[in-house]
């Protein structure tokens, strides 16, 4: 978004932060792909009976240790960096917490359709509703906001564990509940569909109650990165982008070998202590840290290569996908469905990782083709365009005064990405 006190074209939209986007959102299609393609819903034993189950295997591990969690907490650190720019560029003008809020509740509704109509993996409702709450630390110090993030996403799931899940409604075992999404999802009907996505969402919300924790942890971090200007500014922060890469490379080996050591070759044989209460603790810890600190070792590469011209012109093309957000997010909800579900072409899990690694390398190039072409022509994607004309209400300007790339778009920054 621009600056949410008036509709604006200009040319102020960071290259970096678009590209860093789009990166993100590869991430987030090759996440969500494992549960779109319907393979996430599978049996183990059906797992490991496809013809695919070798390469299967290690592609989950590696994308369990190397992208879950990673992708949507750097997209949700994105989040927080706009909103932090937003809130500055915006600093003393009339309307901006009024079209801040509208533009949220707009976001919101579009969630609810994506999640209610498509998708109940939809993260857009979390941002929206997470994006108010972040109005009170608009003005709060850079590394209290940091720290309490921290908090926020290693702690805070820890004290909350023993107790939420208490007080919450009684579920249906998880094999069940996948046997019958695998049903619904795999159905030639869209009633059946609609109808076991609408129940698969009610199961989730309520087995991932940490969620919006998870998330808003993350947003204060990436508020923490936005009002310190070292994204904006990354050329004259060049010290701290570095220390921080320096920081959670070694930080991410070895968490990542520890849990692979536990979670596959039984470390805990070797070391009994992990089993006592102190070590179980401490490997939750461990995995509440591990997605945050390789995401902002991701974050601090990405900006230092981009420093350089010759990285810069090979991860430029990533900007329009960035730039595009909320359409390609979107869109690559539709285009699983027509792949895999049975509404579609009906594809399934048949082809298990192979199948969804396959996808995300079609779909995001296409994806990047498509987002560069659209934006010689049109000032703002089709779901931005939207997005826009609904929170200000009234018509915004779409076509492009001359045949250029652009270089705003408009997409989730700041409000939901």
């Amino acid at each position: 978004m621009a600056e949410p006190s008036a509709p604006t074209g200009g040319e102020s939209r960071l290259i970096l932060l678009d590209a860093l986007r789009g990166f993100a959102l590869f991430g987030v299609l090759l996440v969500n792909l494992k549960s779109l393609s319907l393979y996430a819903l599978l049996p183990k034993a059906e797992r490991q009976a496809l013809p695919s189950a070798a390469f299967d295997r290690a592609a989950d591990i590696a994308t369990a240790m190397l992208v879950d969690g990673t992708a949507i907490t750097l997209f949700s650190v994105l989040f927080g960096v706009g909103f932090a720019m937003q809130m500055q560029r915006a600093a003393g003008q009339p309307g901006r917490v009024r079209r801040y809020v509208r533009r949220l509740l707009v976001l919101l509704a579009i969630g609810l359709v994506h999640a209610w109509l498509l998708w109940w993996g939809d993260i857009l409702r979390y941002y929206a509703i997470l994006g108010l709450a972040l109005l009170p630390f608009a003005r709060v110090a850079p590394r209290l906001l940091a720290a309490a993030g921290v908090v926020v996403v290693v702690a805070l799931p820890l004290a909350l564990q023993p107790v939420v899940p208490q007080l919450l409604p009684p579920q249906i075992g998880s094999a069940e509940s996948a046997a019958q999404s695998l049903a619904a999802f795999g159905s030639e009907r869209w009633s059946e569909m609609l109808e076991g996505n609408f129940a698969r969402d009610l199961r989730m919300r309520v087995a991932v109650w940490i969620l919006p924790a998870y998330v808003f942890g993350r947003l204060l971090i990436g508020v923490a990165l936005g009002g310190s200007g070292v994204l904006q500014d990354p050329a004259n922060h060049l010290r701290f982008w570095k220390r921080c890469c320096l920081a959670t490379l070694p930080v991410a080996v070895a968490i990542a070998a520890l849990l692979f050591l536990h979670d596959h070759r039984d470390l805990a044989t070797a070391i009994p202590w992990l089993r006592e209460e102190p070590g179980r603790l401490a490997l939750r810890m461990l995995r509440n840290l591990a997605p945050l600190n390789l995401a902002l070792f991701y974050l601090s590469a990405f900006v230092l290569a981009f420093q350089r011209p010759a990285w810069r012109t090979g991860l430029a093309w990533l900007a329009p996908v960035g730039r595009m957000a909320l359409t390609n997010y979107l869109a690559q909800t539709a285009v699983a469905i027509a792949l895999f579900y049975g509404v579609g072409l009906g594809l399934g899990p048949r082809f298990g990782m192979a199948g969804v690694c396959i996808a995300a390398l079609v779909v995001f190039p296409l994806q990047a083709v498509a987002s560069a072409w659209w934006l010689r022509w049109f000032r703002f994607g089709p779901l931005e365009w939207l997005w826009r004309t609904l929170t200000y209400g009234r018509m915004q300007p779409m076509r492009r005064a001359c045949r250029r790339p652009g270089t705003q778009g408009d997409g989730l920054e700041g409000v939901a990405a």
